[in-house]
């Protein structure tokens, strides 16, 4: 497997006649500076930066439209890009070309209360919707944390905290608007919410990274807002006994919507920039959603439960900006830890494995940490068996980075050896193409690789992800 350090940049000019007529197309929305290309060229990945030649701000699925078959005429490979939050390389230009900035297309296109369901341009960010929809009494529960696009959140499968309750993106995209490889406009789906009818287009493009067509339009579940939300964190001796609290509650059949682990290292990190005084352990942060009686009730169920796992120095917080505080601690985890290591990036992995095989993972990935030389340390959603591991380097050290390189191996080998998987949540991108051989079998593979000849037969879409052409 390749180390971030390792990888580089193979780019190309652009075609003259292909600068003379994007600079036709789309004006002053077309860029070749320094500046923005360098913006567009890097992630929260420790991978260096790899600029794409040129980048253009799209502002409809028209756009798009336009610049796909632009780049399928003169041979250009075409990146999509939304706030640039990923975490595996996803927006890198290896082979050089055009990035194609979706922020811009940022309107929330329908808001359909009855039937619960949004629509919405690829470019509106969860934040944003939310703050759009908040009115009708409905939230949008897919938080991974960063704020990023819908768009991206499509792409990338993306999940989060609220994921034990209400899903993953894949259970809560009913329909997208996709531009293929060809320029061409299809919708994958209509609003309802089934249907048998023919191939499952919609999933196919959940997770396909850009790299089979191009999200610009996304129809959206929505919920209505809990009637009564608590939140609590605890304290345990050991990760193992925070994960131990977890799989009984989830194994009780309580409806729990989020519960988050951050190992002791991580508290410590929170604690130094968000000045909270927790107890230095291993702490879980649980959220409750329902009617006043049922979280009432869950609570108090949770709390037995973490109880007799060990745990103590259980708080409440039960008004909106207590919970606010919680919640932004944990969102700015990663940001934290990153100070743990001043002048350090993280190589961070995401795995996610059985919940009966939670505890045992995360011990013996703790156990390989500890013996490392770098920090690295632990948080997750525990609550559906996926956790992260930030592991800080310091990215002008080859010595550094191939031990994260070497820990990142054996965390997502161990995830396989228990029937997990090298991803929860992060994607494929450049890092992790060739766990897909040992997760999936070289035949399964193969096949994913036919499905990128069949959509993008010039292989111009986000070329090097995911599978290899």
């Amino acid at each position: 497997m390749n180390a971030p350090t390792s990888l580089h940049q193979i780019a190309r000019p652009l075609p003259e006649a292909f600068v003379a007529a994007l600079r036709q197309r789309f004006g002053e929305r077309f860029s070749t500076a320094g500046a923005v290309r360098e913006h567009h060229g890097r992630d929260e990945s420790a991978y260096p930066p790899m600029p794409p030649e040129a980048v253009v701000f799209a502002q409809s699925t028209e756009d798009v439209a336009a610049l796909v078959a632009l780049c399928a005429e003169h041979r250009v490979p075409l990146i999509p890009y939304g706030v640039g939050t990923s975490l595996e390389g996803h927006l890198l230009a290896i082979e050089g070309g055009v990035s194609v900035d979706l922020a811009p297309m940022n309107k929330v296109l329908a808001v359909n209360a009855e039937d619960l369901t949004v629509t919405v341009q690829a470019g509106v960010t969860r934040k944003q919707l939310n703050d759009e929809i908040k009115h009708t009494g409905l939230f949008f529960p897919i938080d991974p944390g960063a704020d990023a696009t819908i768009g991206g959140m499509s792409a990338t499968r993306a999940s989060g905290t609220n994921a034990v309750r209400y899903g993953t993106m894949r259970e809560n995209v009913l329909g997208l608007t996709v531009v293929t490889a060809e320029g061409k406009v299809i919708r994958t789906s209509r609003r309802a919410k089934k249907s048998s009818a023919g191939y499952d287009l919609t999933r196919v493009f959940i997770g396909s990274e850009g790299t089979l067509g191009i999200i610009t339009e996304v129809t959206l579940r929505v919920y209505p807002q809990p009637e009564a939300i608590a939140a609590a964190i605890c304290s345990f001796p050991s990760v193992q006994a925070a994960v131990a609290t977890t799989i009984a509650t989830i194994q009780m059949g309580v409806p729990i919507a989020r519960c988050e682990l951050l190992d002791a290292l991580t508290v410590k990190a929170v604690n130094l920039r968000d000045k909270l005084g927790l107890p230095e352990q291993p702490l879980l942060l649980f959220e409750f959603h329902g009617t006043a009686s049922s979280v009432e009730e869950q609570t108090a169920l949770v709390q037995e439960i973490a109880q007799d796992h060990g745990g103590h120095e259980f708080q409440w917080a039960t008004t909106p900006e207590d919970r606010t505080r919680l919640w932004a601690a944990r969102h700015n985890a990663y940001f934290a830890c990153l100070q743990l290591k001043p002048g350090c990036r993280s190589s961070t992995t995401d795995v996610c494995v059985p919940i009966s095989r939670l505890a045992e993972c995360i011990d013996e990935t703790i156990r390989d940490t500890a013996a490392s030389r770098l920090p690295a340390p632990i948080l997750g959603h525990v609550g559906d068996g996926n956790f992260h591991c930030a592991i800080l380097v310091d990215p002008n050290s080859p010595e550094e980075m191939e031990e994260a390189e070497r820990l990142n191996r054996r965390i997502v080998e161990r995830a396989l050896r228990m029937d997990g998987t090298c991803t929860g949540e992060h994607g494929v991108g450049l890092h992790k193409m060739d766990f897909l051989l040992d997760e999936h079998g070289a035949d399964a593979v193969e096949l994913m690789a036919r499905i990128k000849r069949a959509f993008d037969p010039l292989n111009i879409l986000n070329p090097g992800k995911v599978v290899r052409v």
